[in-house]
């Protein structure tokens, strides 16, 4: 079993990807390991450094991004990057674990982009609009504006559940955890 793979999990945000994500980290039977990104944000509630994210103020990001040390990023907000480091996937790959990706749906894509065949892209989608707002909201951390900044962005990034190689939508948390599962379980077998 080659382990020198990526899995791609994209989704608008409040669709439960991270719910999953978690979920299949618990599975000790699957040789996962979570890649950390980069962001240039504050954290949020009980986000803690070098677990959730990197935290770097922009202007370390974008020395970063010159020194060509980004897998891939994108500046999601104005002046809020999030990126994979080339580093975090070699520490993972050299570990012999499969790497774990809980990201923005345009840098999945292009993680997908740049390594085709050793990647897994799944796209979470909530089973409707209603639903991701209820969502956002029920998590209480953010400003009404953020919350539909978020709600705006989603329009857009559910047109791109096409392009990933499985869709899971998540209207029964139990059932789309067996899913991404099923699929991780059989990708990594290949």
């Amino acid at each position: 079993m080659d382990n020198r793979k990526l899995i791609v999990f994209s989704a608008p945000s409040g669709s439960g990807k991270t719910t999953i994500v978690k979920h299949l980290l618990e599975h000790t039977n699957l040789p996962l390991e979570f890649s950390i990104s980069a962001t240039s944000r504050a954290p949020r509630g009980e986000e803690i450094e070098n677990k959730d994210y990197y935290f770097l103020n922009t202007e370390v990001f974008k020395s970063k991004i010159e020194n060509d040390e980004f897998l891939e990023y994108e500046e999601v907000y104005i002046n809020n990057f999030y990126g994979t480091l080339k580093s975090e996937v070699e520490r993972i790959w050299n570990k012999g674990k499969a790497v774990i990706f809980d990201i923005d749906v345009v840098g999945g894509l292009n993680i997908e982009k740049q390594f085709p065949e050793e990647t897994l892209s799944i796209f979470v989608q909530p089973p409707n609009k209603k639903e991701l707002e209820k969502r956002l909201r029920g998590r209480g951390t953010e400003t009404e504006e953020k919350i539909q900044m978020r709600l705006a962005k989603s329009t857009k990034e559910l047109t791109y559940a096409s392009e990933f190689d499985a869709i899971i939508t998540n209207d029964n948390l139990e059932i789309a955890k067996q899913e991404a599962f099923q699929l991780i379980s059989k990708f990594l077998k290949k």
